[in-house]
């Protein structure tokens, strides 16, 4: 087990009302759709995605979901120190694609900007679809403009692009793919949301990646906290980025979780 880096928080970003961006100056070295172990010292760590990443900084959205993140929003300003452990878990794989679809629910859009950043550095085509309650829920539309990915969003409340779920513009953007383009969609957010992207994906004969979140300890495999039913794969070492497919074939993807006392959770 590593020693976590003691890092700075240089800036941060109130990027909706429940979710703020912290600014690290470090050269992480991740690769898109990896994680890292957040500890505050006498809280508990936590896993997060990694958002927008250059060789200078870093950026992790952390939404007020728990004891831990709550903690982290109320008491971590500019100049405090966050222990930062990783990048851990495997990644989205995009190098054998011409277009990559990212599809984004709530709070599941920072791992989906660094694929953008790294898809498009690499000449692929990026479009993005975002889902969210509403207007101000919808995240990084400045980064994404940035890297002119080819932005569409949904709003449940009407108040901003299509009103309805991300999903459905998803499935339009599959109808429009051409035959024989390399193409897949690769998708963070609410599982029920992602259970019917790789559903679609499947109708259409597209490639599709998911990454998944579960209780996690460790970070690298050995405590097993973060193992699926019925395969015992663990998401902190054999994902948390697996294939569509993949998830489809586990009984509890959409379905239902573990807490940290091993119990099913819905």
């Amino acid at each position: 087990m590593s020693m976590p880096l003691v890092l700075k928080v240089s800036s941060i970003r109130q990027d909706a009302p429940n979710l703020k961006t912290y600014i690290f100056k470090h050269d992480l070295r991740a690769r898109p759709g990896q994680f890292v172990m957040v500890w505050l010292p006498g809280i508990d760590e936590v896993p997060m995605s990694i958002g927008w990443q250059t060789e200078t900084e870093f950026h992790l959205g952390i939404a007020d979901a728990g004891d831990c993140t709550h903690a982290i929003h109320e008491q971590i300003k500019v100049g405090d120190r966050l222990g930062i452990r990783g990048p851990y878990g495997t990644s989205f794989e995009f190098a054998d694609y011409d277009h990559i679809i990212g599809v984004g629910g709530g709070c599941g859009t920072p791992p989906l900007l660094n694929l953008a950043q790294r898809a498009t550095e690499s000449g692929k085509k990026f479009t993005m679809i975002q889902g969210a309650r509403g207007k101000g829920y919808l995240l990084y539309k400045d980064l994404f403009d940035k890297l002119k990915a080819d932005l569409h969003q949904a709003t449940d409340d009407g108040s901003t692009g299509y009103k309805g779920y991300c999903t459905e513009l998803l499935e339009k953007e599959l109808k429009k793919l051409k035959k024989g383009e390399k193409a897949c969609v690769c998708t963070c957010g609410p599982e029920g949301m992602m259970v019917r992207v790789a559903q679609l994906a499947k109708e259409y004969d597209v490639d599709c990646q998911v990454s998944l979140e579960r209780y996690m300890k460790c970070g690298f495999g050995i405590c097993g906290q973060c193992c699926m039913d019925d395969s015992g794969i663990r998401l902190c070492k054999d994902g948390p980025v697996i294939s569509g497919k993949l998830a489809l074939e586990h009984p509890e993807f959409g379905k239902y979780a573990r807490n940290q006392s091993g119990l099913m959770i819905k």
